[in-house]
């Protein structure tokens, strides 16, 4: 019989930007299904199987966990932007500018992705390294491959990721080895996997596809109009490419297609932009293309680590600007384009990001708070991914997706040690600040324990 997940104890999560919510004496029950179906914000460990009947159930038919000092339920992490062929060469190519760094690293790398064995290899340890992690919810970039882009597909699902998964569109910009060989087979290649995307998972509970350009420069005029196209007829598909993430990729998206001023009006036209698209970087913001963020309710994906080292520059995207006009943003580990596919790395490499872009504005964009950072990486990411109904905390009536921490697991000398007059908000900021994977001790994801 299925059993009933409850759990007594310290819950973490943002109700929204500004409130980060603490609750140190809690009970969260949630039904077989996955689904919360009651959040009780103040209950002693004696009440809680009497709670339990009063609401229908017995004691054989839940199970229960007491969390101790030092543990916490915490949301799952969303990743906004993550290319998962590159999990193999995180780190490589540091400093590089992007369009070389894409040239002698990651072009050839991806080509690797025609062989099934080598696919399947590398996609397994992808998805167990991001759960591992505690990243419940992953936005992920394949290759140009069609076969490479279904086993990944088919590897989130088996082993529980909740993800977007989309084939990467390219027929120009690119090796010969390594690009679509016409707008045409792009197109039906991205049906193709589109069509074994809803045949795995016909009610998208896990798995839907995300139209997928690479960025404009790796696109023909007929391949973006193409994928405009179908991205009109499935209005339920999110989008995901680059955007304005390097000034080399810019000017050299203004000489390709020089009848637009700016990849606002570029992706516009060609029908990609909506409040399912997902944009990534985005370091350099004009006032119109702010404008028209808010406008068309884009989401942002904030990729801190990559920015800083990949690229040509110290970018430091206007995260506070996207947030002070409620522009949606959440967080990208971006996967080979940083050092580090951590959550926890994302948050702390965007703190230092806003500060550095305190400094650049001369004080008008203040730097972020770890409230704020870790809004970013939970229900701001869900609110880019449109999957804030569902997930990004720990309300009633949303899936459980959440991780349980344990702030003492690590060996000593990882993360600051707890003490005992330590308040639980010092204690999630220690986690926050100091922890790693050894501090998650499991991850769910619709009430299914994946870790």
């Amino acid at each position: 019989m299925a059993r009933h997940l409850v759990f007594h104890g310290t819950i973490i999560h943002c109700l929204s930007l500004q409130d980060l919510e603490i609750i140190e004496d809690g009970l969260v029950i949630v039904k077989p299904g996955g689904t919360i179906s009651s959040l009780v914000k103040s209950i002693g460990r004696a009440s809680v199987l009497s709670h339990l009947s009063t609401v229908g159930l017995s004691e054989e038919q839940c199970d229960v966990r007491f969390l101790e000092r030092g543990q916490f339920l915490i949301p799952g992490f969303v990743d906004t932007h993550n290319h998962a062929p590159q999990w193999a060469q995180r780190g490589i190519g540091q400093g590089m500018h992007i369009l070389d760094w894409l040239e002698k690293h990651t072009f050839p790398n991806e080509a690797r992705f025609s062989d099934p064995e080598h696919a399947r290899r590398v996609y397994a340890s992808c998805v167990d390294g991001f759960l591992q992690q505690g990243i419940t919810t992953a936005s992920y970039y394949g290759s140009i491959h069609p076969e490479a882009t279904n086993i990944l597909a088919d590897l989130c699902l088996e082993k529980g990721q909740r993800a977007f998964v989309g084939k990467c569109n390219m027929n120009r910009g690119a090796p010969d080895y390594y690009r679509d060989a016409t707008a045409e087979s792009s197109l039906s290649e991205t049906q193709q996997c589109l069509a074994h995307t809803r045949r795995i998972d016909p009610e998208g509970k896990l798995i839907k596809y995300v139209i997928t350009p690479r960025f404009a420069i790796t696109c023909e005029d007929d391949l973006l109009a193409g994928l405009g196209e179908i991205a009109k007829s499935n209005p339920d598909l999110p989008i995901q490419t680059h955007f304005n993430e390097a000034e080399q990729e810019m000017s050299y998206t203004k000489k390709l297609f020089p009848t637009f001023e700016n990849e606002v009006d570029l992706y516009d036209h060609f029908g990609l932009l909506t409040e399912r698209s997902i944009l990534a970087h985005c370091c350099y913001m004009s006032e119109y293309e702010l404008q028209s963020f808010k406008e068309l309710k884009c989401g942002v994906a904030h990729c801190p680590i990559s920015n800083m080292t990949v690229g040509g520059g110290f970018m430091a995207a206007p995260v506070r600007e996207f947030l002070r006009r409620d522009i949606k943003v959440g967080l990208g580990t971006d996967s080979g384009g940083g050092f580090s596919s951590s959550m926890l790395d994302a948050m702390r490499q965007a703190l230092v990001a806003s500060n550095a872009r305190e400094v650049m504005s001369q004080g008008q964009d203040k730097g972020l708070l770890i409230p704020e950072v870790f809004y970013l990486a939970t229900l701001g990411g869900a609110r880019v991914c449109c999957l804030d109904e569902k997930i990004g905390n720990l309300a009633v009536g949303k899936e459980f997706d959440a991780l349980l921490i344990d702030s003492k697991s690590s060996a000593p000398g990882i993360m600051t040690m707890v003490e005992d007059h330590d308040s639980m908000d010092l204690i999630f900021d220690k986690f926050i600040m100091t922890g790693d994977d050894r501090n998650i001790r499991n991850v769910f994801v619709r009430g299914r324990q994946v870790k």
